[in-house]
């Protein structure tokens, strides 16, 4: 009983302590309560506010190419690189040395007189060298294996001394053996080991188009075994060889650079096959313009076979000097076509004259000059159409022989004649 007495007293302490602490708001029960479940909803709410935010947008990164390796090539690079390394050993460095000799200018040796009792005479009066030599170098290409070498006429014209370099750096002397001013090509010949004789691969130049790559490899101003590329800008140029009075027809023009040096050597297509013997450029600098030419392979296959065996080669001849057509003088000649060769001037006793073929007998003056006219207009040769002066030319070239004889389809006085004509053979010199 004594318990139960104390008991009821301390019940009531702690009741009254209690309502005291609600009262201070001291004691939340409630808060208590829900403690643990109001802290999981702000780690709720706080990890759904991390999970809406909007982040800035990745752009798309397009995938970096891989870098090539020290030494790789692309595509082109290996072609070229592969060209160069199968051709130049088959090209060649041609040095040359001419002798020039000199005129003394008063065609005489001059000697002081001995007077005596005048003073002693002078010093002598200084001389020119009576010869000098002078150098020259150029371009080739192996042929055969039987030491033949291609070049250009006018890189051994005249030379007392032909120096041959090889790719290995053997030096040999040549000999000329065979030229042809008409079409600027030579043949030289060495005497090397057989291993040395690499002949290029020869191409069609028949089936060329504008736009196709085309390759020089060279020794432009003595810089040796230089390789440039370009394309094939244009095709059928017809051009004064320089070093006769006839042209060159069918000749190939290329961007690709041709410098004093490229002479004779050769101009490759993709496959590294040889479609022309650079030849020529246009240029006020003297260097390349962009504007180079090379005599077509296919021309080289008619000529150099015959320059080795014969030295020389034989061309048909006609007889004629003439121009194309044009509008100004089909209207001046009131000509029945449009396209042809009109025969400006025919040389005397050639085939053209013995034929009956007549040139032009007055002129016209058209944009301030006097033009001839009234020739005969060659329209057709053994029936295949000649638009102008360059498909006559051509044609004589490709696909006649001295001593041949074609037909020409003529317009004279307006009216359509055939003539025969027997074709002699080009001299060295027009009268």
């Amino acid at each position: 009983m004594k318990t139960n007495r104390y008991r009821l007293p301390i019940l009531a302490l702690v009741v009254a302590m209690s309502l005291l602490l609600l009262g201070c708001n001291l004691l939340n029960i409630p808060a208590i309560l829900t403690w643990g479940a109001r802290t999981e909803g702000k780690v709720a709410t706080k990890a759904a506010e991390v999970a809406v935010t909007p982040q800035p947008a990745l752009q798309p990164t397009p995938t970096p190419l891989p870098l090539p390796s020290a030494g790789e090539l692309n595509a082109e690079e290996q072609l070229l690189t592969s060209i160069y390394e199968r051709v130049s050993p088959s090209v060649v460095h041609i040095r040359v040395v001419r002798r020039v000799k000199v005129e003394q200018p008063f065609g005489f040796e001059f000697k002081w007189p001995e007077i005596p009792g005048f003073p002693t005479p002078p010093p002598e009066i200084p001389r020119l060298p009576e010869e000098f030599y002078q150098p020259g170098e150029g371009s080739g290409f192996i042929w055969d294996t039987a030491g033949h070498i291609v070049t250009n006429n006018h890189v051994v014209e005249g030379a007392d001394k032909v120096e041959v370099h090889f790719f290995d750096g053997t030096i040999v002397e040549a000999k000329v053996i065979g030229t042809d001013p008409d079409s600027d090509l030579a043949v030289i010949e060495v005497d090397v080991p057989s291993e040395l004789l690499r002949p290029v691969e020869l191409g069609d130049s028949d089936k060329l188009k504008v736009g196709q790559w085309a390759i020089a490899i060279g020794n432009p101003f003595g810089q040796t075994w230089t390789m440039t590329r370009g394309i094939i800008s244009a095709l059928g140029r017809t051009l004064p060889s320089g070093t006769s009075p006839f042209a060159i027809p069918e000749m190939i023009q290329t961007d690709a650079a041709i410098n004093p040096g490229n002479s004779g050597g050769p101009l490759l297509d993709s496959q590294g096959r040889v479609i022309g013997v650079n030849t020529m450029i246009l240029s006020r600098s003297g260097s390349s313009a962009g504007v180079g030419f090379a005599v077509p392979i296919n021309i080289a296959k008619q000529v150099v076979p015959v320059l080795i065996e014969k030295g020389h080669y034989a061309y048909s001849w006609l007889g004629i000097s003439g121009r194309s057509l044009t509008p100004a003088i089909v209207e001046a000649m009131d000509l029945p076509v449009k396209q042809g060769a009109l025969v400006i001037e025919v040389v005397k006793d050639s085939p053209a004259d013995k034929a009956g073929l007549r040139g032009s007998d007055k002129t016209t003056k058209i944009e301030g000059q006097e033009v001839p006219i009234g020739g005969d207009v060659i329209v057709a040769i053994n029936d295949t159409p000649v638009h102008g002066m360059d498909d006559l030319i051509t044609y004589l070239v490709r696909k006649t022989r001295p001593g041949q004889r074609v037909e020409l389809t003529i317009i004279r006085e307006g009216h359509e004649q055939r003539i025969e004509v027997e074709l002699g053979e080009r001299p060295s010199q027009v009268r």
